[in-house]
């Protein structure tokens, strides 16, 4: 008899497996049809498209902000497109050429183009970019997004193709069930340009620049799982003040500078993950008003 009952469990244990794994699998069959879909999808995004511009002041502040603002990483240095993640597991994503060069996905990019591809991250087709940083871009004002493709536009021309983006199946999954958004997902497309104030070593000043920070540090800068990132990528640094906050390792604006230009804190270990390559780029100015805005956050836990 205990033998004919240890059958019977073990036979109601083998189905309750094999109904786990057929639920699993459908489970990771529509996470994965889901967001081919969603990469699919038209996003309507009304713009009006900032003037071109071509001016020396807007082409130099244009390359300021190119080669400081993360572009640099995504693009390369001259605009022909970079492989920035490939972790040789299936996960590898390249930015495209946006030089004026043969293989580059901006020829022919009107105003509107521009504004809907670096505000909001939506191509000219109306389809979602699935890696751009346009939750940080958003908060551009319109000379900034104006001198930015003002210098894309005269750089020397490069050639180079599309952009890369090789998903493993979980990824695809996570992003089909909304663990992972894309670009235009994760911004408020009706807000609107960030108004602009003058450059200066102020709390203002240095608010505007921490726009830079948001799409790894989150909207309140506690940092926390990058959105997104890599499985090996550790959390961003709460950035907020506080007791056990990564500020409290930087307590002068001078530390702070340090940081951006070498890559290391101030005990020597280097930080992971983070852009350096454009963050030493960043002006003093600019650092020093990102220091004293974030010195004067509200303390927030990590995440």
């Amino acid at each position: 008899m205990t033998g004919a009952k240890g059958s019977r469990w073990l036979k109601r244990i083998v189905i309750a497996l094999v109904a786990l794994i057929a639920l699993a699998a459908i489970a990771i069959f529509a996470g994965d049809q889901i967001g081919r879909a969603k990469m699919q999808r038209k996003v309507d995004v009304a713009v009006n498209g900032v003037p071109f511009r071509n001016d020396a002041a807007a082409v130099e502040r244009g390359r300021y902000l190119f080669a400081s603002r993360g572009c640099v990483d995504c693009h390369g240095a001259n605009g022909g497109g970079a492989t920035f993640v490939d972790d040789g597991k299936g996960l590898r994503i390249a930015g495209p050429n946006i030089s004026p060069g043969p293989g580059s996905v901006v020829v022919g990019y009107t105003p509107a183009d521009w504004e809907r591809t670096i505000r909001h991250g939506v191509n000219p087709q109306g389809r979602a970019l699935m890696v751009m940083p346009s939750e940080d871009y958003n908060r551009f004002t319109d000379d900034d997004l104006a001198s930015l493709v003002a210098y894309l536009r005269q750089i020397a021309p490069v050639p180079g193709g599309g952009p890369v983006l090789e998903l493993p199946l979980p990824v695809r999954v996570l992003y089909g069930f909304g663990m992972i958004r894309d670009a235009a997902a994760k911004i408020d497309h009706t807000r609107p340009p960030e108004q602009p104030v003058p450059d200066g070593v102020t709390t203002t000043h240095g608010a505007y620049v921490a726009n830079m920070c948001l799409g790894c540090h989150g909207a309140k800068l506690a940092g926390g799982k990058i959105p997104g990132g890599p499985p090996d990528w550790p959390p961003a640094a709460n950035l907020t003040p506080g007791e056990g906050t990564v500020m409290t390792r930087y307590p002068d604006a001078e530390a702070f500078a340090h940081l951006f230009k070498t890559g290391n804190r101030p005990d020597g270990t280097a930080v992971k993950v983070m852009p350096f390559g454009s963050l030493r780029e960043m002006s003093d100015t600019d650092v020093r008003a990102l220091f004293l805005y974030l010195k004067t956050l509200q303390p927030m836990p990590h995440g």
